[in-house]
C-alpha cells in the first residue's frame, strides 16, 4: 500500500510539473507572439507615412520611421524599462502597496548589468522577463512612431531621433508607470483605468506631437497669407490606406499584450486572465470590442466625409476611443462610442488646422484628442466599476478619468514643446528652406524612392509639388 501511495504521489507530482511547464511555455509563447504582431504596426506606419509624403520626401519619411523603431529598443533597454518599475508612486521612487515598484525594486530587475542582468539577458530559469520587455519595448516604439507622421517633410533627422527617444523611452514610460501599473498613483489614488492605453500611449504621443508642431511650424506652402490652408496631398493614397489597415492588424497584438495570462508566479490569478490592474478580461471580450470599434469608427467617418483616408483613420480612432474600457464595455456600447469618435474626427482635425497647425497625417487628433475622448467616456459609462483588483480597491469615476486625462496631456505636451524648443534654438529641429523646397530625399537620403519622378537638374519644385 505504501509503495502504491508513493508511486501515485510521484505520478501526481509529475503531472503537476508537466502542467506547470505547459502553462509557462504557453505564457511565454503568448507574449512572444505579440511582438511580431506589433511590428506589423510599424510596417503600417512606414507605408502610411511614406504614402502621405510627396515624391521628393518619401524615403526620408521612411528613414525617420525606421530610426524611431531602431533607437527605441536600446534606449528602452538601458533606461526606459527601469523608469517603468522605479516611479509608479512618483518621486522619489518609493515602493508601492503591491511591492513591485520603487527605485530599489527597479535596480534589482531592470538594469542590464550587475545582479539584475540575470533578468535582462539569456537565463533559462527566467521565461518571462524577455518577452515582457519585448512587448513593452514595442509599446514604446509605437508611441514614438505616432509622433513621426505628424512632422514629415520638414524635420531634421537627428532632431527627430532625440524627440522620439524622449517620447518613447521617457515621457510615455512615466505615464505607464503612473497609470498602467498596479502601484501607479493615478490608479491607487484616483481609480484611473486605461486598459488599452488610449490615454497613456495615444494621448501622450498625440499631444507630444502637438508641442513639437508648434515649434516646428507648417510645411512651406501649407498656409496662405490670409491663414487659409492648402491641401498638400501625399504621392500614394492607396499605400497610406493600406498602411492604416496594417496598423489595425497590429493592434490585435498590442491589445493582446495588455492581457495578463493566468497560472504564473507573476499572474494575478491561477485560473483566469486579467488586465494589468488585476480586473477580469478575456480574449473573447477583446474580439467583440475590437471589431465593433473598427466598424463604428469607419462608419462614423464615412457618414461625415466619404473619404477613404479618414475612413481608415476612423477605424484607428474607433479602436482608440474604446481601448480604455475594452475589458468593460458591451459591444453595442463600444460601437456607439467608436461611431461618435468617427463622427468628430475630421471636425477636430479641421479645428486644429484652422489654428495654423500643420499635422500632416492628423496624428494629434486621431491619437491625442480621441485618446482623451476615450479615456473620459469610460469615466461616464464605466463609473463605479472596480479600477483595480483587491479589497477596498478604487472604482472608476469621471473625476479620476479627467485627472488622468490632464496628467497625460501634460506628460505629452510639456516635454514635446520644451525639447523641440531647445532643438529649435540649437538649429537642430527644422531643415533649411532650400532643402525643404528641393525635397529631403535629394539632400538627406543617398537614393531615390522613385527615380523616374525626380525632375531634371536645374528644375525647381514648387512648394506643393
Amino acid at each position: 500500500m505504501e509503495e502504491q501511495i508513493a508511486e501515485l504521489a510521484a505520478q501526481v507530482a509529475a503531472l503537476q510539473s508537466s502542467a506547470a511547464t505547459t502553462n509557462t511555455t504557453f505564457a511565454e509563447t503568448f507574449y512572444y507572439l505579440t511582438i511580431p504582431l506589433m511590428i506589423i504596426i510599424h510596417a503600417g506606419f512606414l507605408a502610411y507615412e511614406m504614402g502621405a509624403s510627396r515624391l521628393k520626401n518619401v524615403l526620408s519619411s521612411g528613414v525617420k520611421n525606421i530610426l524611431a523603431f531602431a533607437f527605441m529598443i536600446p534606449t528602452f533597454y538601458f533606461f526606459g524599462w527601469w523608469v517603468y518599475w522605479g516611479f509608479p508612486t512618483g518621486l522619489p521612487g518609493a515602493p508601492g502597496p503591491a511591492g513591485i515598484s520603487g527605485i530599489e525594486y527597479a535596480n534589482a530587475i531592470a538594469w542590464g548589468w550587475g545582479d539584475s542582468a540575470q533578468y535582462m539577458g539569456p537565463n533559462i530559469a527566467d521565461q518571462a522577463s524577455g518577452v515582457f520587455f519585448g512587448a513593452f519595448a514595442l509599446f514604446a516604439a509605437t508611441t514614438a512612431s505616432i509622433m513621426s507622421g505628424a512632422v514629415i517633410e520638414r524635420i531634421q533627422t537627428v532632431g527627430f531621433v532625440i524627440l522620439a527617444v524622449v517620447l518613447g523611452s521617457f515621457a510615455w514610460v512615466v505615464a505607464a508607470a503612473w497609470g498602467w501599473h498596479a502601484d501607479g498613483w493615478l490608479v491607487t489614488q484616483w481609480g484611473l483605468h486605461d486598459f488599452g492605453a488610449a490615454g497613456l500611449v495615444h494621448a501622450v504621443a498625440g499631444f507630444f506631437a502637438l508641442g513639437v508642431l508648434i515649434n516646428l511650424g507648417p510645411r512651406i506652402g501649407k498656409f496662405n497669407a490670409d491663414g487659409t490652408a492648402n491641401h498638400i496631398a501625399g504621392h500614394n493614397m492607396p499605400l497610406t490606406v493600406v498602411g492604416l489597415m496594417l496598423i489595425i492588424v497590429g493592434f490585435w497584438g498590442f491589445l493582446m499584450a495588455c492581457v495578463i495570462v493566468p497560472g504564473e508566479a507573476w499572474s494575478w490569478f491561477a485560473d483566469k486572465p486579467s488586465t494589468i490592474y488585476g480586473t477580469p478580461i478575456t480574449l473573447s471580450a477583446l474580439s467583440f470590442n475590437i471589431l465593433m470599434g473598427i466598424a463604428g469608427g469607419i462608419i462614423g467617418s464615412w457618414v461625415l466625409t466619404r473619404d477613404p483616408f479618414w475612413m481608415m483613420s476612423g477605424a484607428l480612432a474607433g479602436i482608440i476611443s474604446v481601448a480604455s474600457g475594452m475589458d468593460i464595455y458591451y459591444p453595442a456600447m463600444a460601437f456607439v462610442i467608436a461611431f461618435s469618435a468617427g463622427i468628430i474626427l475630421k471636425p477636430c482635425a479641421n479645428w486644429l488646422e484652422n489654428r495654423g497647425i500643420d499635422d500632416a497625417v492628423g496624428a494629434v487628433t486621431v491619437h491625442g484628442t480621441i485618446g482623451l475622448y476615450g479615456l473620459i467616456m469610460l469615466g461616464v459609462f464605466g463609473a463605479g466599476t472596480p479600477a483595480l483588483q483587491g479589497e477596498g480597491a478604487p472604482t472608476i469615476s469621471l473625476i479620476g478619468q479627467l485627472v488622468g486625462a490632464g496628467v497625460f496631456f501634460l506628460l505629452g505636451f510639456v516635454p514635446g514643446y520644451v525639447v523641440s524648443l531647445i532643438l529649435k534654438m540649437l538649429g537642430m529641429l527644422r531643415i533649411p528652406e532650400g532643402a525643404e523646397v528641393a525635397g529631403m530625399d535629394e539632400v538627406k537620403v543617398p537614393t531615390h524612392g522613385y527615380p523616374e519622378g525626380i525632375p531634371a537638374p536645374g528644375v525647381n519644385l514648387a512648394p506643393g509639388e
